[in-house]
């Protein structure tokens, strides 16, 4: 795919989602950290419901630490995996208060370093609580950067490089959720809605689908 076929893409993309925003309910940083953490394997309407509840109790490291492990995981028990992700919260608030003066870090080496954060995640926080030109991919963004040939991978590693090397400069900061909103609402995994969608003549996908 060509360089001015991507810009025209993003363009679209952008018009046809003015404020792309994490659909994730947060209010700092550290909430964002903690939510984007319970997401995986789960869906943001579910992960949203348990800490609407949590986030007015404790919604710092050291509030949710105090809670404890029992503490926490009756508020996320309805999510999937709240065991080990529980587990996980617990020694990451540790962290943030011992070695990060409570503060979210804000270089994925040290987001890395906290348990229940991988690159993706950490990738988010980056992108999405401080702004930076970061691109976690996961199952949205890997199957319509594919699809479109935006970005072509064979794993998310591949396709993170090649996003963070072709995505227009205009649109580093929003390509993240661009992508993941188009992909969550439009091109859908097991029928994209390529009728109804603002880039179908641009795609390179060859087996478009009517809605």
């Amino acid at each position: 795919m060509n360089k001015a076929k991507r810009l025209e893409i993003f363009e679209r993309l952008a018009a046809a989602i003015p404020n792309p925003e994490t659909e994730l309910n947060y209010s700092n940083p550290f909430e964002l950290l903690i939510s984007v953490i319970l997401s995986a394997q789960a869906t943001d309407k579910g992960v949203n419901k348990a800490t609407d509840k949590l986030y007015p109790v404790a919604n710092t490291p050291s509030a949710i630490y105090n809670l404890g492990e029992a503490g926490l995981k009756r508020y996320i028990k309805t999510i999937g995996l709240f065991n080990t992700k529980g587990a996980n919260i617990i020694k990451t608030c540790k962290m943030l208060v011992e070695l990060h003066n409570s503060e979210v870090p804000q270089t994925r080496e040290e987001l890395e370093t906290l348990p229940g954060v991988g690159r993706k995640t950490a990738n988010v926080v980056l992108n999405t609580a401080f702004g930076q030109p970061t691109m976690a991919v996961d199952t949205h963004i890997f199957r319509v950067s594919n699809r479109t040939k935006i970005a072509s991978g064979k794993n998310v590693l591949d396709v993170e490089k090649k996003l963070v090397k072709h995505v227009p400069a205009a649109f580093k900061i929003d390509a993240h959720h661009l992508l993941i909103l188009h992909g969550r609402y439009t091109c859908i995994a097991r029928k994209p809605r390529c009728g109804s969608c603002v880039i179908e003549d641009l795609c390179e996908f060859n087996k478009k689908a009517v809605d």
